[in-house]
């Protein structure tokens, strides 16, 4: 356990209040890794277990109530359990839940997508974010006839063997643990907003595809300016490169139409997940007519081409799509974007005005929806609640000090309020003024139990 954490007033306060999830902890120890089921849930010592939710908030099974600012990963624009969405489900649950075969709501579902995307002349969808990933860059290899894939260090696109290198480790591009060296070598990773960089990797190789997360790694987390993604976009079009956008996280947030909306740009690939299947499992990647073509077996055969291969036993499956389908069109059909980032910007104030108050050097700062805490860096003075990420390196913005954002978020957790393990998240359009005057509180009390243990100068 972390050595800040002995004899700690935080995890006291936080193991008297979660005695259930403690229990429920100790056994999955004996059935998962680490007793969890996703990387991110990882916490010491121990996460918390959630057994009900509704909009901006969730219960655990203590019956503690939480600020929710996870929101499914990202998942959950319209807050948990929104009634339009929890009716489609219902009604498609009581018409089966697999039918091995082709049926309406996944062409409902694909009509949704469109109607918010031009970009999206045809549309396949998968399971998971990474299987999108995985099928786009296959597809802009295919299509090019290409092998090397241009990414931004820090980016994430999945966990698939492409992409396993330059979200937290292995900026070089050098293989991680089970990976292929040559799979890791027909990768270029290259720092974000560097168009010098960029500008010489596109002109000595010969990229099949460049892809980014449009709004910069973890959603904003290391911000991209919409001028370095318009120049991409030119740029790949001038050297024949595919322009992959990975929206798993920005699609239907930044705007109903995604970042692409937002920013005026039109990629050749995109791809799909997290709002897009309304909070259950779901992605699809969208794009080009003549590139999804290769996945089409009359198309296929007419160009005298090898078709690609794609199966997927839940692809479309009909409750994914009629929760899609649900929650794109209340998006299409309403603010709820607009409305999650106006409440996010108004988070983001009220929470500097605390960090201002408190006089400690810290920031929280984002874009759209999404909101990221800066908790100081070697080097780095700040004024507090005055920080302005734009224009600072990837290795000050994620030099998060390990042990005070872990300390922080167990005090967040026992004052009620569930953020990411980088102190950011997601607000939905669920979250109301009180959501952000009580979240301000939580962090008020957080610092000043950190202050109480000397994690902070009086």
């Amino acid at each position: 356990m972390n050595d800040t954490l002995t004899n700690s007033g935080v995890l006291a306060a936080y193991r008297a209040r979660t005695p259930g999830s403690a229990a429920l902890a100790q056994e999955a120890a004996s059935l998962f890794p680490s007793g969890i089921t996703h990387d991110s849930r990882h916490l010491e010592p121990y996460g918390v277990y959630v057994s009900r939710a509704l909009g901006p908030h969730k219960w655990d099974v203590d019956g503690n109530r939480y600020t929710d600012f996870y929101g499914g990963h990202g998942a959950l624009l319209l807050g948990h359990n929104h009634p339009a969405v929890a009716d489609a489900v219902a009604a498609a649950l009581a018409d089966g839940t697999h039918f091995g075969a082709s049926h309406p709501r996944e062409l409902a579902w694909a009509r949704a997508v469109q109607r918010l995307v031009p970009s999206a002349e045809r549309v396949r969808f998968t399971s998971s974010g990474t299987e999108a990933t995985l099928m786009a860059v296959r597809l802009a290899r295919a299509f090019t006839g290409r092998q090397t894939l241009l990414r931004f260090q820090g980016h994430f696109h999945g966990w698939h063997d492409h992409m396993a290198a330059g979200y937290t480790s292995h900026y070089d591009g050098s293989p991680t643990p089970g990976v292929l060296p040559g799979v890791a070598e027909k990768s270029i990773l290259v720092p974000p907003n560097d168009l010098t960089a960029l500008r010489a990797a596109l002109e000595t190789n010969e990229v099949a595809a460049a892809i980014l997360e449009p709004t910069g790694s973890s959603f904003g987390q290391v911000p991209i300016d919409a001028a370095f993604v318009r120049e991409l976009r030119r740029l790949t079009e001038a050297h024949g490169t595919l322009l992959i956008m990975d929206e798993v996280v920005s699609g239907f947030r930044a705007t109903k139409g995604g970042a692409q909306a937002a920013y005026d740009v039109r990629p050749d690939l995109s791809s799909f997940a997290k709002i897009l299947a309304g909070g259950l499992p779901g992605a699809a990647v969208a794009g080009r007519k003549d590139i999804l073509d290769q996945l089409d077996f009359a198309m296929s055969a007419q160009a005298g081409r090898e078709k690609i291969q794609h199966q997927g036993t839940f692809n479309a499956n009909p409750i994914s799509a009629a929760a899609g389908t649900a929650a794109l069109t209340v998006i299409a059909d309403s603010d709820a974007a607009d409305r999650a980032s106006a409440t996010a910007q108004a988070l983001r104030k009220a929470v500097n005005a605390v960090f201002a108050a408190e006089q400690v050097g810290w920031g929280m700062y984002g874009t759209f929806s999404g909101f990221h805490t800066f908790l100081g860096a070697p080097g780095v003075d700040l004024a507090p609640g005055a920080f302005v990420a734009e224009g600072r390196p990837m290795a000050v913005l994620k030099s998060q000090p390990a042990a005070l954002s872990h300390k922080l978020r167990l005090a967040l957790l026992v004052n009620g309020v569930d953020v990411n393990g980088r102190i950011g998240g997601f607000v939905s359009a669920t979250h109301t003024a009180d959501d952000v005057a009580n979240t301000a509180a939580a962090f008020q009390a957080a610092i000043r139990m950190l202050r109480t243990e000397g994690e902070l100068p009086e």
